[in-house]
């Protein structure tokens, strides 16, 4: 598939061709009318003799010399056409060597572009490779995060599960220990109870045990208070 570069440059040179094949046909019909030139000068050579004794001719020499004549006046404009055939050859010519620089500096610059496209194109390859190379390693990064992905679901559907355990667990010993503290607390309600009580008694013990003690230290004063006297009088008869 070509450029557009490269068809212009196509479409250049046939231009260029036609415009040969142009000049050459001109060329051909410039010696063409040269050739004619040359023979009517030679025969307008060969009737300034005749045209010298007009006056004496006849009929037929009239005519001959009035188409001879016209064959000068043929030759003028043909002549005149080919100075004009000739302008335009020229003209041609000029513009041929114009197309011709222009071809040519054309190609110079359809070169450098051709150049830049595949100096673009060397550089698009290795950005398609780069982009190819990003777009593999971005497949395989995506198919280990998938596979990393599916482990880490495992993984904390598994701790999932472990946490519910553990919840569930913990949950239970709340539970038990919500129960064991009302268990306690009745408990000590009821040993708080039991305290006072034996608080009570022993309070009501110590108050018997210090009655008891009163009767008995008075009931052993009185007991002992006789002795004492008697053994105070016997102490004192032998002083006596």
């Amino acid at each position: 598939m070509f450029s557009p570069f490269q068809k212009k440059k196509s479409r250049l040179e046939q231009q260029s061709r036609e415009d040969l094949h142009i000049k050459e046909d001109l060329v051909e019909q410039q010696e063409e009318l040269s050739q004619n030139s040359t023979t009517s000068e030679a025969k307008e050579e060969s009737s300034g003799s005749v045209l010298i004794h007009k006056a004496n001719m006849d009929k037929s020499s009239l005519d001959l010399l009035f188409a001879v004549e016209q064959m000068i006046k043929d030759k003028q404009h043909v002549e005149m056409s080919h100075n004009d055939v000739q302008d335009r050859l020229n003209h041609a010519n000029g513009q041929n060597d114009r197309l011709n620089r222009d071809l040519k500096n054309l190609g110079k610059v359809i070169e450098e572009r051709e150049k830049s496209i595949l100096e673009l194109e060397r550089k698009l390859a290795d950005k398609n490779l780069k982009v190819d190379q990003m777009l593999e390693d971005y497949r395989e990064l995506q198919s280990n995060m998938a596979g990393q992905n599916e482990e880490l679901k495992g993984v904390i559907e598994l701790e999932r599960q472990n946490y519910a355990g553990l919840l569930q667990k913990h949950n239970e010993m709340i539970t038990d220990k919500n129960k064991r503290i009302s268990e306690l607390e009745e408990k000590n309600v009821r040993s708080e109870s039991e305290l006072t009580q034996m608080k009570q008694k022993f309070d009501t013990l110590r108050q018997e045990k210090t009655h008891l003690l009163n009767v008995v230290n008075d009931f052993t004063n009185r007991l002992t208070s006789p002795f004492a006297s008697n053994a105070g009088k016997t102490e004192e008869s032998p002083n006596d």
